[in-house]
């Protein structure tokens, strides 16, 4: 008798052991908030289900056509992401192509050219395999540039009205992207903030960002040159305060 209540104890205790338990993870979160940066904010909104925590806006003129993706699936956002990694890898090849062309004497205006031109077909390249994409792809630079191919290097320096800014241009990457695939982080350092603005975030100071984004902390001083009419004291400045900033 006891023997068998030792049996039922301990089958009970395997009939248990055998109940799947739910895992719970805690919300994806990132160091830098893609919010903070315009250029991420423009084109994305917060999306608690998503796999890290964005989606594309459906007010986004470069991301709109991405917004019935399933952002919620990791299968799915694990391809892009797969995708997008390529595409920021491909990257070193325009660093080659401007290490050659200025070892050769070429002028700037050649080497915006080139790589402006060469960051157009790394991107259509990017989508190999993928003609759902490409043709989503093509559409968007047709409705922003008009022009399947993307942006051409006249269109950019009649919008900027400088070959380096041109060529900074085509050596950044969509922040708003990588933040809908976990990337956000991984190529922050890359980003180039359009209006040369920063969102000041709690815990925020003016050596830190100097630091953060101009690579020297002693550069706080550039900083509170150029928002003296905004910053009283350098040594007080608030969450949501927009700062411009000389990169």
């Amino acid at each position: 008798m006891r023997l068998k209540r030792i049996s039922g104890i301990l089958l009970a205790i395997i009939i248990i052991l055998s109940i799947p338990i739910p895992v719970f993870s805690e919300s994806f979160h990132y160091i830098h908030d893609p919010m903070a940066n315009p250029n991420a904010a423009k084109d994305i909104v917060v999306n608690p289900d998503a796999v890290y925590g964005y989606s594309p806006s459906p007010e986004s003129e470069r991301l709109k056509d991405y917004v019935d993706y399933d952002w919620t699936n990791p299968t799915v956002v694990a391809e892009m992401q797969e995708q997008r990694e390529a595409y920021h890898e491909s990257f070193q090849e325009l660093y080659d192509m401007i290490d050659t062309m200025k070892a050769e004497g070429d002028s700037i205006e050649d080497i915006a050219r080139a790589v402006s031109t060469r960051r157009n077909e790394l991107r259509i390249e990017a989508y190999d395999g993928d003609p759902k994409g490409l043709a989503e792809l093509k559409q968007s630079n047709l409705d922003t540039y008009g022009n399947e191919k993307g942006g051409t290097p006249d269109y950019f320096y009649e919008k900027y009205g400088s070959w380096e800014v041109v060529l900074e241009k085509a050596l950044s990457a969509n922040p708003g992207a990588d933040a809908c695939l976990g990337l956000y982080d991984k190529y922050y350092d890359t980003y180039m903030i359009e209006n040369q603005t920063y969102m000041v975030q709690s815990g925020d100071s003016l050596m830190g960002i100097a630091d953060k984004l101009l690579g020297d902390k002693e550069l706080w001083e550039v900083i509170y040159e150029l928002n003296k009419d905004t910053i009283s004291d350098p040594n007080l400045i608030f969450p949501g305060q927009i700062l411009q900033i000389e990169k």
